[in-house]
Protein backbone atom coordinates (compact mmCIF):
# COMPACT_ATOMS: atom_id res chain seq x y z
CA UNK A 1 0.00 0.00 0.00
CA UNK A 2 1.44 3.73 -1.01
CA UNK A 3 1.82 5.87 1.63
CA UNK A 4 -0.54 8.95 1.45
CA UNK A 5 0.90 12.71 0.58
CA UNK A 6 -1.85 14.37 2.16
CA UNK A 7 -3.60 13.69 5.54
CA UNK A 8 -6.38 15.75 7.64
CA UNK A 9 -4.22 14.12 10.80
CA UNK A 10 -0.82 12.37 10.69
CA UNK A 11 -0.15 10.40 13.64
CA UNK A 12 4.03 9.75 14.47
CA UNK A 13 4.71 6.76 16.85
CA UNK A 14 2.78 3.37 16.93
CA UNK A 15 3.31 2.78 20.92
CA UNK A 16 0.23 3.18 23.22
CA UNK A 17 0.38 6.93 23.01
CA UNK A 18 -0.40 6.83 18.88
CA UNK A 19 -2.60 3.67 19.14
CA UNK A 20 -4.64 5.63 21.47
CA UNK A 21 -4.60 8.47 18.99
CA UNK A 22 -5.53 6.24 15.58
CA UNK A 23 -8.07 3.96 17.32
CA UNK A 24 -10.42 7.28 18.39
CA UNK A 25 -9.19 9.60 14.83
CA UNK A 26 -10.85 5.85 13.86
CA UNK A 27 -13.67 5.85 16.31
CA UNK A 28 -14.58 9.86 15.41
CA UNK A 29 -14.50 9.26 11.47
CA UNK A 30 -13.88 12.73 10.96
CA UNK A 31 -10.99 13.20 8.42
CA UNK A 32 -8.31 11.20 6.92
CA UNK A 33 -5.40 10.13 9.33
CA UNK A 34 -2.69 7.73 8.88
CA UNK A 35 -0.01 6.43 11.81
CA UNK A 36 3.78 5.76 10.74
CA UNK A 37 6.44 4.48 13.16
CA UNK A 38 10.44 3.49 12.32
CA UNK A 39 9.67 0.16 13.88
CA UNK A 40 8.40 -3.65 11.96
CA UNK A 41 5.57 -3.49 14.16
CA UNK A 42 3.42 -1.85 17.17
CA UNK A 43 4.19 -1.63 20.92
CA UNK A 44 6.71 0.85 21.03
CA UNK A 45 8.18 1.26 24.55
CA UNK A 46 5.53 -1.47 25.61
CA UNK A 47 7.27 -3.30 23.47
CA UNK A 48 8.27 -7.46 23.70
CA UNK A 49 11.70 -9.35 22.89
CA UNK A 50 11.84 -12.86 22.77
CA UNK A 51 15.50 -14.72 22.66
CA UNK A 52 16.92 -17.65 20.84
CA UNK A 53 16.15 -19.34 23.03
CA UNK A 54 12.31 -18.60 23.45
CA UNK A 55 12.43 -16.67 26.55
CA UNK A 56 10.30 -13.18 26.44
CA UNK A 57 11.47 -10.22 28.11
CA UNK A 58 9.54 -6.58 27.99
CA UNK A 59 11.59 -3.78 27.37
CA UNK A 60 10.73 -2.59 31.17
CA UNK A 61 8.76 -3.64 33.78
CA UNK A 62 5.22 -3.53 32.61
CA UNK A 63 1.52 -4.66 33.87
CA UNK A 64 -1.95 -3.28 33.25
CA UNK A 65 -3.93 -1.31 35.13
CA UNK A 66 -6.49 0.90 35.01
CA UNK A 67 -7.65 4.10 35.52
CA UNK A 68 -9.68 4.60 32.47
CA UNK A 69 -13.10 2.94 30.41
CA UNK A 70 -12.33 3.31 27.25
CA UNK A 71 -8.53 2.15 27.63
CA UNK A 72 -10.58 -1.31 29.07
CA UNK A 73 -12.77 -1.03 26.26
CA UNK A 74 -10.10 -1.10 23.77
CA UNK A 75 -7.68 -3.82 25.79
CA UNK A 76 -11.16 -6.07 26.00
CA UNK A 77 -11.90 -5.57 22.16
CA UNK A 78 -8.33 -6.42 21.49
CA UNK A 79 -8.07 -9.41 23.74
CA UNK A 80 -11.30 -10.47 24.16
CA UNK A 81 -11.16 -14.09 25.82
CA UNK A 82 -10.57 -15.11 29.75
CA UNK A 83 -7.74 -17.70 28.73
CA UNK A 84 -6.24 -14.17 27.09
CA UNK A 85 -5.38 -12.97 30.24
CA UNK A 86 -3.56 -13.97 33.63
CA UNK A 87 -4.87 -12.08 36.67
CA UNK A 88 -2.14 -11.69 39.78
CA UNK A 89 -2.03 -9.88 43.02
CA UNK A 90 0.78 -7.99 43.61
CA UNK A 91 3.38 -9.21 46.00
CA UNK A 92 5.99 -7.52 46.11
CA UNK A 93 9.09 -6.63 48.65
CA UNK A 94 11.83 -4.48 49.05
CA UNK A 95 15.53 -5.88 49.87
CA UNK A 96 17.18 -4.47 52.58
CA UNK A 97 19.78 -5.86 55.41
CA UNK A 98 19.13 -9.07 54.13
CA UNK A 99 15.73 -9.16 54.82
CA UNK A 100 12.50 -8.74 52.46
CA UNK A 101 10.55 -6.07 53.55
CA UNK A 102 6.55 -6.59 52.39
CA UNK A 103 6.35 -3.18 49.56
CA UNK A 104 5.72 -0.70 50.42
CA UNK A 105 9.04 0.23 52.54
CA UNK A 106 7.92 2.81 54.43
CA UNK A 107 4.95 1.78 56.07
CA UNK A 108 6.42 -1.93 57.21
CA UNK A 109 9.39 -1.11 58.50
CA UNK A 110 8.45 -3.10 61.80
CA UNK A 111 10.35 -6.12 59.95
CA UNK A 112 13.49 -4.24 59.66
CA UNK A 113 16.23 -4.92 62.18
CA UNK A 114 15.42 -2.84 65.64
CA UNK A 115 18.01 -0.33 65.36
CA UNK A 116 16.16 0.73 61.65
CA UNK A 117 13.10 0.63 63.33
CA UNK A 118 14.55 3.28 65.79
CA UNK A 119 15.94 5.17 62.84
CA UNK A 120 12.63 5.08 60.91
CA UNK A 121 10.29 5.69 63.79
CA UNK A 122 12.65 8.95 65.26
CA UNK A 123 12.82 10.01 61.51
CA UNK A 124 9.19 10.19 60.99
CA UNK A 125 8.43 11.90 64.75
CA UNK A 126 10.92 14.56 63.26
CA UNK A 127 9.11 15.00 60.30
CA UNK A 128 6.19 15.58 61.74
CA UNK A 129 7.54 18.54 63.69
CA UNK A 130 9.01 19.79 59.93
CA UNK A 131 5.17 19.45 58.89
CA UNK A 132 3.91 21.34 61.15
CA UNK A 133 6.49 24.57 61.03
CA UNK A 134 6.83 23.79 56.91
CA UNK A 135 5.23 27.63 55.82
CA UNK A 136 6.03 26.70 52.08
CA UNK A 137 5.63 23.74 49.82
CA UNK A 138 8.90 21.20 49.94
CA UNK A 139 11.22 22.51 46.84
CA UNK A 140 12.60 19.38 45.80
CA UNK A 141 11.81 15.44 45.97
CA UNK A 142 14.37 14.91 48.75
CA UNK A 143 12.39 17.97 50.62
CA UNK A 144 9.38 16.15 50.38
CA UNK A 145 11.10 12.97 51.39
CA UNK A 146 12.38 14.52 54.87
CA UNK A 147 8.75 15.80 55.97
CA UNK A 148 6.95 13.00 54.97
CA UNK A 149 9.36 10.06 56.21
CA UNK A 150 11.82 11.91 58.02
CA UNK A 151 16.11 11.19 57.92
CA UNK A 152 15.78 7.88 58.85
CA UNK A 153 13.60 6.32 55.84
CA UNK A 154 15.14 9.09 53.24
CA UNK A 155 18.57 7.29 54.32
CA UNK A 156 18.04 3.58 54.45
CA UNK A 157 15.62 3.68 51.45
CA UNK A 158 14.02 6.74 49.35
CA UNK A 159 17.11 8.40 48.56
CA UNK A 160 19.59 5.00 47.43
CA UNK A 161 16.44 3.93 45.89
CA UNK A 162 15.81 6.71 43.71
CA UNK A 163 19.25 7.29 42.90
CA UNK A 164 19.31 3.97 41.56
CA UNK A 165 15.98 4.56 39.50
CA UNK A 166 16.76 8.05 38.24
CA UNK A 167 20.39 8.38 38.46
CA UNK A 168 19.92 11.63 39.22
CA UNK A 169 19.87 12.87 43.22
CA UNK A 170 17.00 13.41 45.16
CA UNK A 171 17.19 16.83 45.47
CA UNK A 172 17.33 18.24 41.94
CA UNK A 173 14.18 16.15 41.31
CA UNK A 174 10.61 18.03 41.52
CA UNK A 175 7.96 16.56 43.74
CA UNK A 176 4.82 17.70 42.00
CA UNK A 177 4.50 14.14 39.95
CA UNK A 178 4.43 11.87 43.46
CA UNK A 179 0.58 11.62 43.81
CA UNK A 180 -0.25 7.52 43.79
CA UNK A 181 3.62 7.03 42.72
CA UNK A 182 4.55 7.13 46.41
CA UNK A 183 3.01 6.09 49.44
CA UNK A 184 3.08 8.73 52.48
CA UNK A 185 3.16 6.77 55.90
CA UNK A 186 0.66 7.09 58.64
CA UNK A 187 3.10 7.49 61.89
CA UNK A 188 0.18 5.80 64.13
CA UNK A 189 -0.08 2.67 62.03
CA UNK A 190 3.60 2.07 61.53
CA UNK A 191 4.35 2.52 64.97
CA UNK A 192 1.36 0.63 66.17
CA UNK A 193 2.24 -2.46 63.39
CA UNK A 194 6.44 -2.26 64.53
CA UNK A 195 4.82 -2.77 67.97
CA UNK A 196 2.76 -5.72 67.34
CA UNK A 197 4.99 -6.84 64.78
CA UNK A 198 2.50 -6.57 61.75
CA UNK A 199 2.59 -5.65 58.23
CA UNK A 200 0.68 -3.42 56.35
CA UNK A 201 -1.84 -4.35 53.38
CA UNK A 202 -1.13 -3.86 49.42
CA UNK A 203 -1.42 -0.31 48.58
CA UNK A 204 -1.32 1.64 45.07
CA UNK A 205 -3.28 1.37 41.74
CA UNK A 206 -1.62 -1.90 40.88
CA UNK A 207 -1.95 -3.80 43.89
CA UNK A 208 -3.85 -6.26 41.23
CA UNK A 209 -2.72 -6.05 37.54
CA UNK A 210 -3.20 -8.33 34.43
CA UNK A 211 -0.59 -9.74 32.33
CA UNK A 212 -1.29 -11.51 28.50
CA UNK A 213 -0.59 -14.89 28.37
CA UNK A 214 0.82 -14.66 25.04
CA UNK A 215 2.78 -12.60 23.73
CA UNK A 216 4.12 -10.52 26.57
CA UNK A 217 2.97 -6.96 26.91
CA UNK A 218 4.16 -6.46 23.30
CA UNK A 219 1.57 -8.89 21.96
CA UNK A 220 -1.10 -6.09 23.83
CA UNK A 221 -0.10 -3.77 21.70
CA UNK A 222 -0.07 -5.93 17.92
CA UNK A 223 -3.64 -7.10 19.18
CA UNK A 224 -4.64 -3.26 19.09
CA UNK A 225 -2.79 -2.52 16.12
CA UNK A 226 -5.03 -5.32 14.65
CA UNK A 227 -8.25 -3.79 15.24
CA UNK A 228 -7.39 -0.85 13.30
CA UNK A 229 -7.43 -0.38 9.43
CA UNK A 230 -4.19 -1.83 8.34
CA UNK A 231 -4.43 0.38 5.13
CA UNK A 232 -3.61 3.40 7.71
CA UNK A 233 -0.71 1.92 8.92
CA UNK A 234 2.61 2.15 8.03
CA UNK A 235 5.74 0.58 9.54
CA UNK A 236 9.40 1.10 8.97
CA UNK A 237 9.26 4.63 8.17
CA UNK A 238 11.63 7.23 10.00
CA UNK A 239 11.47 10.45 10.28
CA UNK A 240 13.83 13.11 9.41
CA UNK A 241 12.30 16.25 9.72
CA UNK A 242 8.99 18.18 10.20
CA UNK A 243 8.08 21.52 8.69
CA UNK A 244 6.19 23.21 11.49
CA UNK A 245 4.91 26.04 9.44
CA UNK A 246 4.51 23.68 6.42
CA UNK A 247 2.59 21.24 8.17
CA UNK A 248 4.41 18.39 6.75
CA UNK A 249 6.82 15.71 7.46
CA UNK A 250 9.95 14.58 5.41
CA UNK A 251 10.85 10.77 5.99
CA UNK A 252 14.37 9.44 5.43
CA UNK A 253 13.41 7.97 1.87
CA UNK A 254 12.83 11.45 1.16
CA UNK A 255 8.47 10.88 1.08
CA UNK A 256 6.43 13.92 2.06
CA UNK A 257 3.35 13.80 3.97
CA UNK A 258 1.42 16.80 4.87
CA UNK A 259 -1.01 17.10 7.58
CA UNK A 260 -3.73 19.66 9.30
CA UNK A 261 -2.96 18.16 12.49
CA UNK A 262 0.04 16.13 13.72
CA UNK A 263 0.40 14.00 16.78
CA UNK A 264 3.63 13.11 17.52
CA UNK A 265 5.15 10.38 19.96
CA UNK A 266 8.24 10.88 19.25
CA UNK A 267 11.05 12.42 22.13
CA UNK A 268 10.10 16.19 22.40
CA UNK A 269 13.60 16.61 22.22
CA UNK A 270 13.97 14.91 18.98
CA UNK A 271 11.17 17.00 17.36
CA UNK A 272 12.13 20.04 18.58
CA UNK A 273 15.84 19.51 16.75
CA UNK A 274 14.26 17.99 13.70
CA UNK A 275 11.83 21.27 13.51
CA UNK A 276 12.37 22.80 10.34
CA UNK A 277 11.56 26.67 8.75
CA UNK A 278 10.51 27.68 12.25
CA UNK A 279 11.78 31.59 13.15
CA UNK A 280 14.88 31.96 14.74
CA UNK A 281 13.06 33.39 17.97
CA UNK A 282 10.92 31.19 18.02
CA UNK A 283 13.36 27.97 17.47
CA UNK A 284 15.57 29.57 20.21
CA UNK A 285 13.22 29.57 22.67
CA UNK A 286 12.04 25.88 22.36
CA UNK A 287 15.31 24.59 21.84
CA UNK A 288 16.51 26.19 24.89
CA UNK A 289 13.79 24.95 26.67
CA UNK A 290 14.22 21.62 26.16
CA UNK A 291 18.10 21.74 26.70
CA UNK A 292 18.08 23.47 30.11
CA UNK A 293 14.72 22.11 31.12
CA UNK A 294 14.62 18.10 30.13
CA UNK A 295 16.35 15.55 31.47
CA UNK A 296 16.34 11.36 30.72
CA UNK A 297 17.74 8.60 32.21
CA UNK A 298 18.99 5.50 29.94
CA UNK A 299 17.61 1.84 31.15
CA UNK A 300 19.55 -0.78 30.38
CA UNK A 301 16.61 -4.30 30.33
CA UNK A 302 18.81 -7.07 31.85
CA UNK A 303 16.90 -10.78 31.17
CA UNK A 304 18.24 -14.27 32.39
CA UNK A 305 16.60 -17.87 31.74
CA UNK A 306 17.31 -20.35 34.45
CA UNK A 307 16.97 -24.22 34.65
CA UNK A 308 14.88 -25.30 37.04
CA UNK A 309 11.94 -25.58 39.46
CA UNK A 310 11.04 -21.79 40.37
CA UNK A 311 12.70 -21.82 43.92
CA UNK A 312 10.22 -21.89 46.94
CA UNK A 313 12.02 -18.77 48.53
CA UNK A 314 10.88 -16.96 44.73
CA UNK A 315 7.27 -18.06 45.25
CA UNK A 316 4.67 -15.78 44.11
CA UNK A 317 6.97 -12.57 44.28
CA UNK A 318 5.95 -10.41 41.30
CA UNK A 319 8.36 -7.57 41.34
CA UNK A 320 11.40 -6.52 44.07
CA UNK A 321 12.83 -3.60 44.82
CA UNK A 322 16.78 -3.08 45.67
CA UNK A 323 17.77 0.26 47.06
CA UNK A 324 21.64 -1.19 48.52
CA UNK A 325 24.55 -1.27 46.24
CA UNK A 326 25.42 -4.98 46.13
CA UNK A 327 23.20 -5.18 42.84
CA UNK A 328 23.06 -2.68 40.26
CA UNK A 329 19.48 -3.15 39.50
CA UNK A 330 16.94 -1.13 41.12
CA UNK A 331 13.84 -3.65 40.15
CA UNK A 332 14.19 -7.36 39.65
CA UNK A 333 10.68 -8.90 38.24
CA UNK A 334 9.82 -13.17 38.74
CA UNK A 335 8.69 -12.73 34.54
CA UNK A 336 8.00 -16.64 34.58
CA UNK A 337 5.45 -15.68 37.43
CA UNK A 338 3.52 -13.74 35.03
CA UNK A 339 3.08 -16.60 32.21
CA UNK A 340 4.33 -19.36 32.13
CA UNK A 341 4.91 -18.97 28.29
CA UNK A 342 7.25 -16.35 29.11
CA UNK A 343 9.54 -19.43 29.30
CA UNK A 344 10.12 -22.28 26.75
CA UNK A 345 8.52 -25.38 27.52
CA UNK A 346 10.05 -27.89 29.52
CA UNK A 347 10.72 -30.41 26.76
CA UNK A 348 12.24 -27.60 25.28
CA UNK A 349 16.52 -29.07 25.58
CA UNK A 350 18.89 -25.79 26.00
CA UNK A 351 22.40 -25.79 26.78
CA UNK A 352 24.12 -24.80 30.13
CA UNK A 353 25.49 -21.31 28.84
CA UNK A 354 26.95 -20.53 32.63
CA UNK A 355 26.93 -21.17 36.46
CA UNK A 356 25.34 -18.54 37.71
CA UNK A 357 28.94 -18.18 39.66
CA UNK A 358 31.53 -18.76 36.87
CA UNK A 359 34.04 -19.96 39.46
CA UNK A 360 32.05 -23.14 39.45
CA UNK A 361 33.35 -24.40 36.36
CA UNK A 362 32.65 -25.08 32.76
CA UNK A 363 29.16 -26.55 32.64
CA UNK A 364 28.04 -29.29 29.79
CA UNK A 365 27.43 -28.56 26.48
CA UNK A 366 24.91 -30.78 26.20
CA UNK A 367 21.79 -29.83 25.82
CA UNK A 368 18.99 -30.68 28.42
CA UNK A 369 15.08 -30.07 29.46
CA UNK A 370 13.94 -27.98 31.77
CA UNK A 371 11.43 -26.63 33.34
CA UNK A 372 13.05 -23.11 33.11
CA UNK A 373 12.20 -19.69 35.33
CA UNK A 374 13.38 -16.31 34.49
CA UNK A 375 14.11 -13.32 35.60
CA UNK A 376 14.35 -9.25 34.51
CA UNK A 377 16.43 -6.55 35.60
CA UNK A 378 16.46 -3.25 35.00
CA UNK A 379 19.41 -0.79 35.85
CA UNK A 380 19.56 3.04 35.50
CA UNK A 381 22.41 4.92 33.66
CA UNK A 382 22.95 9.01 33.30
CA UNK A 383 26.01 11.28 33.31
CA UNK A 384 25.98 11.20 36.72
CA UNK A 385 25.24 7.20 37.01
CA UNK A 386 27.98 5.47 34.90
CA UNK A 387 27.71 1.78 33.45
CA UNK A 388 29.60 -0.50 31.85
CA UNK A 389 28.26 -2.01 28.61
CA UNK A 390 31.09 -4.71 28.42
CA UNK A 391 30.49 -6.02 32.22
CA UNK A 392 26.66 -4.67 33.76
CA UNK A 393 25.53 -8.57 32.90
CA UNK A 394 28.08 -10.29 35.08
CA UNK A 395 27.30 -7.46 37.73
CA UNK A 396 23.26 -8.04 37.23
CA UNK A 397 23.76 -11.83 37.88
CA UNK A 398 26.08 -11.60 40.52
CA UNK A 399 23.85 -8.58 41.76
CA UNK A 400 20.98 -11.67 41.80
CA UNK A 401 23.59 -13.91 43.67
CA UNK A 402 24.29 -11.20 46.54
CA UNK A 403 20.37 -10.67 46.69
CA UNK A 404 19.24 -14.60 46.89
CA UNK A 405 17.64 -14.62 43.77
CA UNK A 406 19.56 -17.24 42.98
CA UNK A 407 22.10 -19.44 44.04
CA UNK A 408 26.32 -19.83 42.76
CA UNK A 409 25.50 -23.17 41.33
CA UNK A 410 21.88 -22.18 39.10
CA UNK A 411 22.18 -23.01 35.43
CA UNK A 412 21.70 -20.07 32.94
CA UNK A 413 20.47 -21.00 30.07
CA UNK A 414 20.20 -17.94 28.23
CA UNK A 415 20.52 -14.22 28.53
CA UNK A 416 18.90 -10.67 27.24
CA UNK A 417 20.63 -7.18 27.28
CA UNK A 418 19.19 -4.13 25.89
CA UNK A 419 19.60 -0.54 26.51
CA UNK A 420 17.30 2.19 25.95
CA UNK A 421 18.17 5.93 25.63
CA UNK A 422 15.67 7.47 26.37
CA UNK A 423 14.28 5.25 29.66
CA UNK A 424 12.97 7.47 31.95
CA UNK A 425 11.55 11.00 31.53
CA UNK A 426 13.13 12.75 34.92
CA UNK A 427 10.69 15.00 36.72
CA UNK A 428 13.56 17.22 37.12
CA UNK A 429 13.08 20.88 38.69
CA UNK A 430 13.03 22.91 35.34
CA UNK A 431 11.01 20.05 33.59
CA UNK A 432 7.37 22.04 34.16
CA UNK A 433 8.82 25.18 33.03
CA UNK A 434 10.14 23.72 29.78
CA UNK A 435 6.62 21.65 29.33
CA UNK A 436 4.98 25.23 29.50
CA UNK A 437 7.70 27.06 26.74
CA UNK A 438 7.33 24.11 24.31
CA UNK A 439 4.13 22.01 24.57
CA UNK A 440 1.73 25.09 23.50
CA UNK A 441 3.66 27.02 21.46
CA UNK A 442 3.92 23.73 19.13
CA UNK A 443 0.12 23.55 19.32
CA UNK A 444 -0.82 27.05 18.87
CA UNK A 445 1.78 27.60 15.88
CA UNK A 446 2.07 24.61 13.80
CA UNK A 447 -0.78 21.97 14.69
CA UNK A 448 1.65 19.95 16.55
CA UNK A 449 0.41 18.35 20.40
CA UNK A 450 3.65 16.33 21.01
CA UNK A 451 2.71 13.06 23.37
CA UNK A 452 2.99 10.79 24.86
CA UNK A 453 6.07 8.97 27.31
CA UNK A 454 8.70 11.35 26.42
CA UNK A 455 6.58 12.99 23.75
CA UNK A 456 4.92 15.16 26.55
CA UNK A 457 7.69 14.43 29.38
CA UNK A 458 5.04 13.47 32.59
CA UNK A 459 6.00 10.28 34.44
CA UNK A 460 3.39 10.70 36.15
CA UNK A 461 1.29 9.96 33.25
CA UNK A 462 3.36 7.68 31.63
CA UNK A 463 1.77 4.26 32.31
CA UNK A 464 0.47 2.17 29.19
CA UNK A 465 -3.56 3.67 30.14
CA UNK A 466 -1.79 6.80 30.40
CA UNK A 467 -0.03 6.87 27.36
CA UNK A 468 -3.17 5.55 25.89
CA UNK A 469 -5.39 8.01 26.70
CA UNK A 470 -2.89 10.71 26.08
CA UNK A 471 -3.01 9.74 22.33
CA UNK A 472 -6.80 9.57 22.23
CA UNK A 473 -7.16 12.91 23.86
CA UNK A 474 -5.21 14.35 21.30
CA UNK A 475 -7.38 13.20 19.16
CA UNK A 476 -10.19 14.53 20.60
CA UNK A 477 -8.62 18.19 20.71
CA UNK A 478 -7.31 18.41 17.01
CA UNK A 479 -10.77 16.88 15.80
CA UNK A 480 -13.24 18.31 18.65
CA UNK A 481 -11.40 20.82 20.40
CA UNK A 482 -11.78 19.37 23.68
CA UNK A 483 -9.52 19.32 26.33
CA UNK A 484 -6.74 17.14 27.13
CA UNK A 485 -7.92 16.05 31.24
CA UNK A 486 -5.08 13.36 31.16
CA UNK A 487 -2.12 15.70 30.28
CA UNK A 488 -3.46 18.65 32.03
CA UNK A 489 -4.48 17.19 35.36
CA UNK A 490 -2.84 13.79 36.41
CA UNK A 491 -3.87 13.91 39.98
CA UNK A 492 -6.99 14.43 39.30
CA UNK A 493 -7.47 11.44 36.63
CA UNK A 494 -5.40 9.06 39.19
CA UNK A 495 -7.44 10.06 42.06
CA UNK A 496 -10.48 8.67 40.02
CA UNK A 497 -12.28 6.15 37.56
CA UNK A 498 -12.43 7.77 34.35
CA UNK A 499 -15.88 6.59 32.93
CA UNK A 500 -16.42 9.92 30.47
CA UNK A 501 -15.12 8.68 27.06
CA UNK A 502 -16.19 4.76 25.74
CA UNK A 503 -15.36 2.82 22.79
CA UNK A 504 -18.82 2.78 21.61
CA UNK A 505 -19.58 6.00 22.09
Amino acid sequence: MSLPTSVDTLVIGAGPTGLGAAKRLNQLNLGSWALIDAAEEAGGLASTDVTTEGFLFDVGGHVIFSHYAYFDDVIAEALPRKEDWYEHQRVSYVRSKNVWVPYPYQNNVSVLPIEDQVKAIEGMIDAAELRVRAKEPPANFDEWILRMMGEGIANLFMRPYNFKVWAVPTTLMQCKWLGERVAAPSLKLVVSNTLNKKVAGNWGPNATFKFPAEGGTGGIWKAVAKTLPQDKLFFKRNVASVDGPGHSVTLADGSVIKYKHLISTMGLDFLVDNLKNVDEKTHKGLSTAVKEGLIYSSTHVIGIGIRGTLPPRIGDKCWLYFPEPDSPFYRATVFSNYSPKNCPEASVKLATIQYADPSKGKPSSDAKEGPYWSLMMEVSESHLKPVDMQTILAETIQGCINADLIKPEDEIVSTYHRKFTPGYPTPSLGRDAALDATLPVLADKFDILSRGRFGSWKYEVGNQDHSFLLGAEAANRALLGTPEITLLNPDWVNGRRNTEMRLNK
